[in-house]
Formats: structure tokens, C-alpha cells, sequence
């Protein structure tokens, strides 16, 4: 009697799971490695931030300087030229990152779309050999196939609301009847 190792059989569906979601782990370790990481509390704060932070450098540069030559700006609870230099230099190193994974994020949802097109294409090929398969009587057997097909692409893809009837401008009246027609 022999013993046989066997090997777990995977389908792609599930690897291709766990490999997104291992990825995904990794992008979310990410967070901890980037210093003065902030998550936003709303959709409002991204604008609430919007104007000190398209400031041009320079006048932040100015305003950074005019701290350092005057100390009756840095009581203020400015955080003085140091931690404004900091900032900038984060901002500056980090900006870039952003743009990366933003532009990272486009080429991974283009390759989802390429893979659905693919896959659509694959299956409308495979439509139209089995319409024509169908009318064939050695393949007649895939008539229900090409039936099962053709109603899941007439189906809508989204549900659509019904459609209320009209209200009158005047609740509880009815609309005015037509007027006759001319003879």
C-alpha cells in the first residue's frame, strides 16, 4: 500500500482572491509607514483644507522667514520655520507617492476592465457559434443554452423604478377632458 501526498487542487478564483486581499493587506501596512498619515473624518474636510493648502510655496516660504526674523509672530502658536520647512519637505516627498498610487490604482481598474472584456468577448464568441450549433440538428441539444443566453442579455442590468403617473397641479380634481375633434 502506498501513500500518496495530495496536493490541495485550487481553482484560479480562489487564488486570485487571496492573492488581491494579500495585496490588499500590504497597501494597508502601508499606512503605518507613512508619517503624519491622516485619514479625513468627512467628505467636507478635503475641501475645508482646500485653500491654506494650495497656498504658492513661496508665500509660505515668506511667511516661514518673516517667523524667523520676528518673535512676536512665533507666540502666535505658529510652529515656527522649522516644523513649517518639515512640512513642506514632507509634502514635497510624499506628493509624488500620491500621484503613484493613484495612477496605480487607474492601471489596476483598467486591467479589471480589460479582463471583463475579454472574458465578455470570450462569451459573446461563444454565442454566436452556439446559435449557429443550434440550428444544426447533431447539435440541436444546445438550443436551450442559446435560449438561457439570449434572455440573460435581454435582461436589464439595472431595475429600473415605475413610472408614477402624473400628478394634477390641483390634488383631488381630474385633468380636463379633451376637446372634441373638428369635423
Amino acid at each position: 500500500m502506498s501513500i500518496e501526498n495530495e496536493v490541495p487542487v485550487t481553482t484560479s478564483a480562489t487564488s486570485h482572491k487571496d492573492a488581491a486581499a494579500a495585496i490588499i493587506d500590504e497597501i494597508r501596512g502601508l499606512k503605518g509607514r507613512i508619517p503624519h498619515f491622516v485619514i479625513p473624518e468627512s467628505a467636507a474636510v478635503r475641501q475645508r483644507l482646500a485653500r491654506a493648502a494650495s497656498l504658492p510655496p513661496e508665500f509660505v516660504d515668506l511667511a516661514a522667514m518673516a517667523t524667523r526674523n520676528n518673535e512676536d509672530l512665533a507666540r502666535g502658536g505658529n510652529s515656527g520655520p522649522g516644523d513649517t520647512e518639515d512640512l513642506n519637505r514632507y509634502a514635497d516627498a510624499y506628493g509624488p507617492l500620491a500621484d503613484e498610487l493613484e495612477a496605480m490604482a487607474l492601471f489596476v481598474r483598467h486591467s479589471v476592465r480589460t479582463a471583463k472584456n475579454q472574458a465578455g468577448s470570450n462569451a459573446l464568441m461563444t454565442y454566436a457559434m452556439a446559435q449557429r450549433l443550434a440550428k444544426r440538428p447533431e447539435t440541436a441539444s444546445l438550443a436551450p443554452h442559446v435560449a438561457d443566453m439570449r434572455r440573460a442579455l435581454a435582461s436589464p442590468r439595472r431595475k429600473t423604478k415605475p413610472k408614477q403617473p402624473p400628478v394634477p397641479a390641483n390634488p383631488g380634481t381630474s385633468p380636463a377632458p379633451a376637446p372634441p375633434p373638428k369635423q
